[in-house]
């Protein structure tokens, strides 16, 4: 399992754990500051600045500058602002036990597109989005103060259509922290628009976990239409010519799951991440 299992949910998925989405953890006022700033569109458009023009001299620095400068981010945004890739089976269960559902705009997107597109969920224990949607509201700027037509309230079953359709487009599914283990977002993620994605598999800066989950391919089931490997973020899915068969490499799996999504015959399933001897310290 991964350290925020361990640290934060006892040894079992600490996503599931209703405590990390608690209005308590919001009474912590550096949470409630991140938030607005995290809220702030001109903040977040200086910040995704900065950080392109980091990810561009990184490229061209010596190894032992990359190494500090990944060991001192990741260790930071483990801090603040990290997320992990959940398979749309525990989407379903955090919506068990949550009580609102609100489709935001998503600030990634809409740095990077200079357009807004509705891939982020807020989720809260109480009803009408509590306090976090309180919070959201009051940041000037994100929702022009107190403007709801930008917020949209979901019911579970609406939510989980949603990111069906999100995952034939090929997103995957992630959760993210507001000061750890604070969990008060889900998003849909691509390699090419979604910040954290680039900055963790592009350019090797961990700011998000693999799920606790790997994909494995059913050789018997598969048919070789290689629409997976159509799907895939992470670059995962191979294929044999000699066989006609795809698989998948385990070193680059996350688990998101979205494979399954175009997979005709049901040749792809998720197993725990720990049953892999390849993938089970691979975070």
């Amino acid at each position: 399992m991964c350290e925020f299992c361990l640290k934060h949910g006892e040894g079992e998925k600490w996503y599931l754990q209703a405590r990390n989405y608690s209005e308590d953890l919001l009474s912590d006022i550096r949470r409630v500051k991140f938030i607005e700033s995290f809220s702030d569109p001109k903040v977040l458009d200086l910040e995704f600045k900065k950080m392109n023009m980091g990810f561009d001299r990184l490229g061209k620095s010596p190894w032992l500058i990359r190494g500090l400068f990944t060991h001192m981010t990741t260790r930071k945004m483990k801090k603040v602002h990290f997320g992990q890739v959940v398979p749309i089976e525990d989407i379903q269960r955090i919506f068990e036990f949550t009580n609102s559902i609100v489709r935001v705009a998503c600030v990634c997107r809409k740095s990077a597109l200079g357009r807004e597109k509705r891939y982020c969920f807020g989720i809260s224990l109480k009803p009408n989005g509590g306090k976090l949607f309180e919070v959201f509201k009051a940041s000037e700027g994100y929702a022009g103060g107190v403007d709801d037509k930008r917020y949209e309230m979901l019911s579970k079953e609406e939510a989980i259509a949603a990111f069906r359709g999100y995952e034939l487009e090929g997103l995957c599914h992630t959760v993210w922290t507001f000061h750890t283990p604070f969990i008060g977002g889900i998003c849909n993620c691509d390699r090419v628009d979604c910040a954290a994605m680039r900055s963790t598999v592009t350019h090797a800066v961990p700011v998000m976990f693999r799920a606790e989950y790997i994909a494995h391919v059913d050789a018997d089931l598969c048919n070789g239409c290689r629409q997976c490997m159509r799907l895939c973020q992470f670059g995962a899915m191979t294929y044999s010519a000699s066989n006609a068969k795809a698989s998948v490499d385990q070193n680059w799996c996350y688990g998101c799951g979205i494979c399954r999504s175009v997979c005709k015959t049901d040749a792809i399933q998720l197993h725990d991440r720990a049953s892999s001897p390849v993938a089970a310290n691979l975070w």
